[in-house]
């Protein structure tokens, strides 16, 4: 969809350019909420669909990013694994919409792999390096962009793990 971008997806974009990614938002009309949305707008297979499901640690509160593939049901055993190191005994739960909201600044459905009100530990599914480019959220419903997988890790500052 062509015009101008939302105040949202325009963060996203200026956050991009800052990074010096020649990477552009699109913005649709048609909702990219779901990865199945995303992929049937996009035209291309949920598989490369950049998900961003947000976890919070039960006791300290802190957010945890997983950047999962559209196809991947993520395997919270697996993803608490990877992160006992970091976890000390804490427990990792699904976030609800106001704290992905308030630690990422975006609603679910919209809530970009970067570019967080608050930094959060991030984890980054290996089977989305099968792919040359995937695609994420960009700050709405309804915004992605285009990316290569490996350079959406390094951008997010994620560690490559099994999530499924």
């Amino acid at each position: 969809m062509a015009g101008p971008l939302s105040p949202s997806a325009q963060k996203i974009q200026n956050l991009l350019n800052d990074l010096g990614q020649p990477i552009h938002v699109v913005e649709f009309a048609a909702a990219t909420r779901t990865a199945g949305e995303a992929a049937a707008v996009i035209g291309c297979d949920a598989a490369q669909i950049a998900k961003s499901i947000v976890f919070r640690t039960r006791e300290t509160n802190n957010p945890v990013l997983v950047v999962a593939s559209g196809a991947t049901r993520i395997n919270e055993a697996l993803v608490a694994r990877a992160l006992a190191d970091r976890l000390n005994g804490d427990r990792l739960v699904r976030a609800d919409p106001e704290f992905v909201r308030l630690t990422t600044g975006y609603p679910i459905g919209g809530v970009p792999p970067l570019g967080h009100a608050v930094t959060p530990v991030t984890l980054f599914d290996r089977r989305l390096l099968s792919f040359p480019t995937v695609w994420a959220a960009a700050g709405t419903p309804n915004a992605v962009f285009p990316i290569a997988p490996d350079v959406l890790a390094r951008l997010a500052g994620a560690r490559v793990v099994d999530v499924a």
